[in-house]
């Protein structure tokens, strides 16, 4: 474990995060977007007070990602049949709008370009800083490490054994929202939390560096997230050390891109380790499909400053979607006291 002089989260206010969404809301249509800071509430919180504010079912209320709870969060929801100029005057606990936008559909999951970030490690003394100082200039040669963070397993940690139980028919779907019961997205991320510790076992026993593939493995062309698989390792790997290309590992499911020769033995290793059930064998609660993807085993972080005081490193940087600001701090200065 780390020293317990490294704490993030010390305040809301020394972990700050806002949303980059994938296209502006239009000003047009019968959803309201709302761009919204949070602080000390979950996404689900700020989703029932919205709800309740707007006077219309949670489950009809969009939101892109979830966010920490203790955090300065400002994130992007969207609610059907609400005036902008009513949803801008809402008072709510801890939440307040600072956009109010029409757009046609829905809000939905994933409709995320990435995240930026500003946060303060506290704590830091000399050699931390050197430590942070010399990791820094690996990860904006080679990436960062695409883990899935702590949090997508829950407090107790138990989120992916629940979402396994799910999928061998052995658990109760917890009561969701969406279509049919059990199916709404509650049980989406339970077995979304065990499709991360799949990923996050294949990244923990892969031989290779993140910067080099081998014939096999599934790529992504970072520009376009093409998906190919490798057969020529050395004209690859010219790629794979300017950016152009990256290894992925699995989100296992029905459609997903697989990999050949020894990255797929490793991977069914990892599945038959844990215990996942073969594809024709899972027993799917109502509404969930499980379609599958590939996941970078590692991602480029975007425009990082780091600033020194006294005892304090504050980072200001970018990530894709999906990617862990705790992780990036992890890969720079090792496991941290995190009060979130």
């Amino acid at each position: 474990m780390a020293p317990p002089f490294l704490r993030i989260r010390e305040t809301p206010e020394d972990f700050v995060v806002e949303e980059i969404l994938k296209y502006h809301p239009s000003g047009e249509g019968d959803h309201t977007f709302l761009f919204i800071e949070k602080r000390m509430l979950t996404t689900e919180d700020v989703v029932k007070r919205i709800a309740a504010e707007a006077g219309v079912a949670s489950r009809d209320v969009g939101y892109a990602g979830r966010k920490d709870r203790v955090a300065i969060a400002r994130q992007w929801f969207s609610v059907p049949g609400l005036a902008p100029a009513r949803a801008r005057e809402f008072s709510i606990e801890g939440v307040q709008v600072l956009e109010a936008v029409p757009h046609r559909h829905k809000l939905r999951t994933g409709q995320l370009r990435g995240n930026r970030f500003e946060i303060r490690v506290r704590g830091v003394d000399a050699a931390a800083a050197r430590r942070a100082r010399e990791a820094l200039e690996s990860v904006e040669r080679s990436g960062m490490v695409n883990r899935f963070g702590s949090q997508r397993f829950g407090r107790s940690g138990d989120n992916a054994a629940r979402g396994l139980a799910l999928l061998r028919g052995e658990g109760r779907p917890p009561s969701g929202r969406g279509k049919g019961r059990g199916g709404g997205r509650a049980a989406r991320f339970l077995v979304s939390a065990l499709q991360a510790e799949v990923f996050n076992e294949v990244l923990r026993t892969r031989p290779l560096a993140l910067d080099r593939v081998e014939c096999g493995d599934v790529a992504v062309v970072v520009a376009s997230g093409g998906l190919f698989v490798v057969e020529d390792e050395a004209r690859e790997n010219e790629r794979v050390a300017c950016f152009e290309i990256s290894p992925t590992g699995p989100i296992f499911g029905r459609k997903v891109t697989l990999p050949s020769g020894a990255p797929a033995v490793r991977e069914a290793q990892v599945l038959a380790a844990l215990g996942v059930p073969l594809l024709s064998e899972l027993k799917l609660p109502r509404g969930l499909s499980l379609r599958g993807a590939r996941r970078p085993l590692r991602v480029r972080v975007d425009d990082i400053q780091m600033t020194e005081e006294t005892d304090v490193l504050t980072f200001r940087f970018g990530l894709p979607a999906g990617s862990y600001a705790t992780v990036f701090l992890d890969q720079l200065l090792g496991p941290l006291d995190d009060a979130g």
